[in-house]
């Protein structure tokens, strides 16, 4: 076993043991029937410049010095093949995503082996041990093992569980990329946050649209907006589909007018009417910032009646805690919790159990009137109602709070409401 940063330097000697050069690269190249790139060529440096020599030329490469089999004018041509990469050139500093620990890492390092006299390609190395050794500092990692009393760790990827994306700096897993449906998007938010523009893009491609729109919610607008400038319209029209209708209103406040009414027109019906009703408010107001999505029963409905139509209904619900209850116009009459529904009998009329003294604003309250009155009355959501108290949507208390607590903090607060 060795590692790209101990071969780099070595020297390289011809049939007769005179110095022709220094190992400068490795070139490595995929094989169909075998998940390890194989080493084909070394690329030496010699006197400014440098050449490729065949790894059939090479007596031994994991050694002190690199020998060859030939004298420097006996070398055969390398005949290279389009997948051939470079482990310094393509690989090492590339970031890939680490799924296990939800983050973006470095390639550090890279772990060759030696497998039926071939030297292949074995795993690619993100921990610190792995950039101590290529800054030559293994002797400080070793001290500073035994000072701590412990190893420090030694991170590796296998390289089958890697894809190499070609004249880009980046690279990512390829097996664990199915697994971010698995992530939370909360997860997925903070790698978009470390990738370049170009890369988020790249993740992005490889997620199915709900799964976009997920971890879109989670991150800053102005990110949104970055990721969402490459994607066709008809890409974003779909995401913005399965965002929440807040949350859709919000980017779209940020993008070009005229993209705003292109991408609206390409959206279904009902959604594109639920987020026009919030782009005609301010975006800091209740009205903007309010949500459609809501659960909600018809007041002259039993316990049981209710249980039903919640069933069918409230499956797009952004909170499922608080359940309003509204006459035949969409005026709002009450409120109950689940617990209120799940308690009463079930013969119970609705108008028994659910509360009738409301706490409710008006469309254009501003976010701080919305931040005091959720602290107040400690509430997880607030109905925003119309001259007729019909109900128009409801403001979460995490889009009330925007304003009191630093966006980096409330997402990492509970969602309760979700």
């Amino acid at each position: 076993m060795a590692y790209i940063s101990e071969i780099t330097g070595k020297p390289v000697t011809d049939l007769q043991g005179r110095p022709i050069g220094k190992v400068t690269d490795l070139v490595a190249r995929p094989h169909r029937d075998f998940p390890h790139p194989v080493i084909e060529a070394v690329e030496v440096s010699r006197k400014g410049k440098t050449f490729l020599v065949p790894y059939s030329d090479v007596a031994a490469l994991l050694s002190v010095a690199v020998p060859l089999k030939c004298n420097i004018d006996q070398i055969s041509e390398f005949i290279s093949a389009e997948d051939d990469f470079s482990l310094v050139e393509d690989v090492l500093d590339k970031q890939i995503i680490d799924t296990d620990g939800a983050r973006v890492v470095r390639v550090n390092d890279v772990e060759l082996v030696r497998v039926n006299g071939q030297v292949v390609v074995s795993n690619v190395d993100v921990g610190v041990y792995g950039l101590l050794r290529r800054l030559g500092l293994t002797r400080l990692a070793g001290a500073i093992q035994g000072r701590l009393g412990n190893r420090l760790p030694m991170t590796g990827i296998p390289w089958d569980c890697v894809e190499l994306l070609r004249r880009d700096p980046f690279m990512r897993l390829r097996v664990p990329v199915d697994a971010l449906a698995d992530l939370h998007p909360a997860d997925i938010a903070d790698i978009l946050t470390d990738l370049s523009h170009a890369e988020g893009g790249e993740l992005l491609d490889s997620m199915d649209v709900s799964q976009v729109a997920d971890a879109l919610e989670e991150v800053e607008t102005d990110l949104q907006v970055s990721l969402v400038e490459g994607m066709s319209d008809e890409k974003v029209a779909d995401v913005l589909e399965e965002m929440s209708p807040d949350e859709a209103a919000d980017l779209l406040h940020e993008l070009p007018e005229e993209r705003q009414e292109d991408l609206l027109e390409l959206m279904e019906k009902e959604e594109a009417e639920d987020v026009r009703l919030l782009l005609r408010y301010p975006e800091e107001s209740a009205g903007g910032l309010m949500t459609t999505e809501y659960a909600y029963v018809n007041n002259n409905l039993s316990a049981s009646q209710a249980m039903a139509q919640l069933r069918q209904t409230a499956a797009e619900a952004e909170q499922f805690f608080y359940v309003y209850v509204l006459e035949p116009d969409d005026r709002l009459v009450g409120v109950f919790s689940l617990s209120d529904l799940v308690m009463a009998d079930p013969s119970t009329p609705v108008e028994e159990f659910m509360h009738s003294r409301l706490v409710t604003v008006p469309p254009d309250a501003s976010q701080e009137e919305l931040a005091h009155i959720v602290s107040k009355y400690n509430l997880l959501a607030l109905p925003v109602i119309d001259e007729q108290c019909r109900l128009l949507g409801i403001v979460t208390a995490d889009d009330a709070l925007d304003k009191i607590i630093p966006t980096a903090w409330k997402k990492r607060l509970p969602r309760f409401f979700r």
